[in-house]
């Protein structure tokens, strides 16, 4: 059950291989086919595995006149050879250049696990229910910290509010099944006011 606004209006987009419809059903949202601007924020979802389709890179498009708040939530993360960054690296070129605010920690067959803040560089272990936010250790520092600058740059320049007023376009890893990613997505949905 969504926990945000009752009111807010979401519409889901994206190619029917990322699976958009379980997106909209976890978040109270629309699963739209054309976009048209009558959304309080738009959720993109990207399947790293089959890449963007034409018509979400218009609905994307269509939504830039209206200054939407917009997610890039990126699904299918354990099927396929196509990572989290594969899909951001599809973001970046066919939509606008998204942010990072988290990356995906995987578990030792490889499985995404967890998720690194480059916020506050702490690990959500997803492995725990209910999740449970850990401390980095010294090695994941070093791994992320070329993100974490690049990330601090990015919100240093937009400025508080940019996702909420349509300049900032967070992306996200999301794992239905296992909550991964959940509580990031209905974060950002509770910064958009009405």
């Amino acid at each position: 059950m969504p926990s945000h606004s009752p009111n807010l209006t979401i519409s889901v987009y994206g190619h029917s291989s990322a699976n958009p419809e379980s997106v909209a059903d976890l978040l109270g949202a629309k699963h739209l086919a054309h976009a048209d601007g009558s959304e309080d924020v738009a959720i993109f979802v990207i399947n790293p595995n089959t890449g963007v389709d034409e018509q979400t890179v218009s609905n994307w498009n269509a939504l830039d006149d209206f200054q939407t708040p917009r997610i890039v939530v990126v699904t299918e993360l354990n099927s396929g050879e196509g990572d989290f960054d594969d899909a951001v690296l599809l973001a970046n070129r066919l939509f606008e250049q998204v942010v990072t605010p988290y990356l995906v920690l995987h578990d030792d067959s490889g499985a995404p696990c967890g998720l690194i803040s480059l916020e506050t560089q702490d690990i959500i272990d997803y492995s725990t229910t209910p999740a449970k936010t850990i401390p980095s250790d010294p090695e994941h520092k070093t791994l992320v910290s070329e993100f974490v600058e690049e990330y601090a740059s990015h919100l240093a320049i937009m400025g508080e509010g940019a996702f909420a007023a349509g300049l900032l376009f967070p992306a996200i890893p999301l794992l239905i099944e296992k909550r991964i990613g959940v509580d990031i997505i209905k974060k950002y949905l509770n910064e958009i006011s009405l």
